[in-house]
């Protein structure tokens, strides 16, 4: 039964939800949706003491002193509001009803839970007031404990409690505007224009050998150039030269070794196969480099066993304008699909230079940015980084809704938050250093440019068919494009060095 009055809401009930990983209990958890921060404006002060103190990770504990009258009068309320609904045996409906009387009708513990409920919802507002425009949404929990207020509530003595939330944090430049004039040193192509055309000239030949054809060839081994289906596998090497474990990722059969992709290989597995025959079978050994992309294998020996079963020879047919069309969609001539294709490619090589600058740019601006991280801001960023990987997973994967389902479930999200702690903090430091920078050069987003985000990425949502809500959407779409004008920023006033990618 509410007892705060008409339309009252039962705090212990409603907002006794404990902070993650906290013991049940042990707080009462006040949402912020719940709790304006701020009086209605005329509203009389309620003579409230609150005393700040900063905590650590700029969170703030509010050390809250209602005054004596402030809870008489919430009491008398209770006890007004159960006096008119309570149906007490020799007393008519509305009846005053003695003090006495009610509280052993209703119970005495009864009266003191909801007179607790009615002087937090009474006086949060005003308590909450010194944080106004700095405390973060869904951040604040009163972390006294809810039982031991009720049990030490008298009526007419002053009421003590605390609040914890989390604040806006500051934040510092070491040294001082150290954003300004960053210093970066990006790796990147040695010649922009030579790595596009390489690469413009690789997917013609490409795309040329697409359009040929095999034929099989018998009475010699393989040479480059050609293609040979071989059955493949290999076995871990000690380092006394015995074998191991099978590794079962190497394990193919009818494998196609294209000996113009041996790039793509690993390292020596294409010469050592160079002069196989179709029935013959060779052993050897090689190193997995600590490169390569399965992890679990860099740096090993195995011992690979390949048997080789049919050889053919490609022909790729003469480059000509009749191709073109076949090459690249709406293109006539050799010349439009090399102009395309070169295109194509400097607009990469571009891109990804910009990347790796922008890349380079908030690595080093993290270096420079000191600030206290709240657990509120850590967790609400990790959990939009799992929701985007989950995203991403579903476009390259094409997830079933029942594993989607699973990989949403809050074990999953919890152990993704603590595994990634680290890298969700710089995401968080960056973040707020990029709003940093943004106000503080006073920089701009056209109500256009927000519109064609926000349309965008309500289309994206809809494709994967994802819920979405429109005003966080938008203002992720704010954000978006604030970033990407500081950055912009940043890169026009950084001191940048490319330097040759190392091979």
């Amino acid at each position: 039964m509410g007892a705060a009055g008409n339309g009252a809401t039962n705090l212990a009930a409603l907002y006794c939800q404990p902070e993650p990983r906290r013991r049940r209990g042990d707080a009462l958890v006040v949402r912020a949706s719940e709790v304006a921060v701020k009086e209605e404006s005329g509203s009389p002060s309620l003579g409230l003491e609150v005393k700040e103190t900063l905590l650590d990770n700029s969170r703030v504990e509010l050390k809250v002193r209602v005054p004596a009258s402030v809870c008489k009068d919430c009491y008398d309320q209770v006890l007004k509001e159960f006096g008119k609904q309570a149906k007490i045996p020799g007393f008519r409906p509305g009846k005053s009803v003695p003090e006495s009387v009610l509280i052993n009708f209703i119970g005495k513990d009864q009266i003191r839970s909801s007179a607790v409920e009615a002087i937090l919802k009474k006086t949060l507002p005003e308590a909450m007031s010194s944080v106004a425009g700095r405390s973060l949404k869904d951040s604040e929990h009163i972390s006294s404990k809810f039982a031991e207020l009720a049990a030490d509530f008298e009526p007419e003595k002053p009421l003590s409690y605390d609040v914890a939330v989390d604040v806006a944090p500051e934040v510092k430049w070491n040294p001082e505007n150290g954003y300004k004039n960053l210093k970066v040193t990006v790796e990147c192509e040695a010649d922009d224009a030579e790595a596009a055309q390489k690469a413009a000239d690789a997917e013609l030949q490409s795309r040329l050998k697409d359009l040929g054809s095999l034929r099989v060839v018998t009475g010699r081994g393989l040479q480059m150039g050609d293609v040979g289906i071989v059955d493949v596998s290999a076995v871990r090497l000690n380092e006394d030269g015995t074998t191991g474990d099978e590794i079962l990722s190497c394990k193919q059969k009818g494998f196609q070794l294209d000996t113009d992709e041996g790039a793509s290989f690993l390292p020596g597995f294409v010469d050592a196969l160079i002069g196989i025959e179709n029935g013959e079978t060779r052993n050897f050994d090689l190193t997995f480099p600590q490169t390569w992309e399965q992890e679990s294998l860099r740096g090993l020996q195995a011992r690979f066993t390949v048997e080789g079963k049919e050889l053919f020879i490609r022909q790729i047919p003469e480059l000509n304008d009749e191709l073109a069309p076949q090459l690249v969609e709406s293109c006539t001539t050799v010349a439009e699909v090399k102009e395309a294709l070169l295109k194509k490619h400097t607009e990469q090589v571009e891109r990804i230079k910009k990347q790796a600058t922008q890349f380079a740019i908030t690595n080093e601006l993290a270096r420079v940015v000191d600030i206290e991280i709240p657990n509120s801001l850590l967790e609400e960023q990790g959990r939009q980084m799992y929701a985007a990987k989950l995203i991403e997973l579903q476009a390259s994967m094409k997830l079933a809704k029942e594993q989607l389902v699973a990989l949403s479930s809050a074990e999953m999200v919890q152990n993704y938050l603590i595994a990634q702690k680290s890298r969700i903090a710089d995401s968080v430091k960056q973040s707020l250093a990029v709003a940093e920078i943004f106000k503080i050069e006073n920089l701009q987003v056209a109500e256009e440019e927000l519109e064609v985000e926000v349309n965008n990425a309500i289309e994206e949502f809809k494709r994967y068919d994802q819920e979405y809500d429109e005003a966080r959407v938008r203002e992720q779409a704010q954000e978006l494009l604030e970033g990407s004008k500081v950055l912009e920023w940043l890169t026009e006033h950084a001191d940048i060095t490319y330097v040759p990618k190392q091979s």
